[in-house]
């Protein structure tokens, strides 16, 4: 990694939402972009707007849930300054109406779907990473590479509309701060990144309001600008933020009344 930024870099979940525009709005001449995902279409239509931006581009449809594959491609795209582990799946409490089938509340299936993808996936993205990282002497820099994970600002306090996403997200959040400090010294930074509802695939899903909704394109650039700086937790938009930190510091016997009465998020249709 140099003093113009990260020149490879590899993004899990770049088909669409968060991780396309992070794409985006990182290529450029002279940058590698390495983009993974389980939509391949999807994947060259991202990969040709970055082409066209001048950056050099692979993909590579992969299940971030397979840790063989996941350490195969990582491996194979070297060094890399800049690993985002962005993928990760939603699903809710609320009730999903197809055909003769109702399904209530959050399945068993739906809550190790949403386990294996956000936190697994996550874990899969990160240790070849670090491998690739750690590997050899370090640069004269001292820094020899950047980890992001994408958590969010609904892991900071379980609510009853997406049981499953509010934990993996809380887990990741609370993994990605601790290996802050752990990697420090080894030339490694990590930051965590907890937006709110940004528009994506995932949240057109969702039919309620979403308070302070913020464009993907939006949200990469604040992305892109924190972890430039090197910020621990790249929390956005900040209005939602406090609104957030003020409820999980509330005791749960004040705040279970109110989170009861919360939307649900949709189920995931399986």
């Amino acid at each position: 990694m140099d003093g113009n930024g990260p020149r490879k870099i590899l993004i899990t979940g770049g088909s669409s939402g968060i991780g396309a525009a992070l794409a985006r709005a990182y290529a450029a001449d002279g940058v590698t972009l390495y983009l993974g995902g389980r939509d391949l279409e999807r994947l060259e239509a991202v990969a040709a707007d970055c082409r066209n931006r001048g950056a050099a581009v692979f993909v590579r449809c992969q299940d971030v849930t397979d840790r063989v594959g996941m350490a195969d491609w990582i491996a194979k795209a070297g060094a890399l300054d800049l690993v985002i582990a962005n993928a990760g799946i939603s699903g809710g409490t609320g009730c999903i109406t197809g055909g003769e089938d109702t399904v209530p509340g959050e399945d068993p299936a739906q809550v190790r779907d949403i386990m294996a993808v956000n936190i697994e996936g996550v874990v899969n993205t990160v240790f070849p990473a670090l491998d690739g990282m750690l590997d050899g002497a370090a640069p004269a820099s001292g820094v020899r590479g950047q980890i992001a994970i994408m958590s969010s600002l609904a892991g900071f306090r379980g609510l009853p509309g997406a049981p499953a996403y509010g934990a993996s997200k809380a887990a990741v959040r609370s993994w990605g701060e601790g290996l802050r400090g752990l990697l420090a010294g080894q030339g490694v930074k990590v930051s965590v990144i907890c937006p709110g509802f940004v528009e994506s695939p995932m949240t057109a899903a969702n039919p309620y309001h979403m308070p302070f909704l913020t464009a993907s394109d939006r949200a990469a650039e604040i992305i892109k600008k924190g972890l430039a700086r090197d910020r621990a937790r790249i929390a956005f938009p900040w209005p939602l933020a406090a609104l957030v930190w003020l409820l999980a510091a509330l005791p749960p016997s004040w705040l279970d009344p109110v989170v009861r009465r919360f939307p649900k998020k949709p189920a995931a249709r399986r």
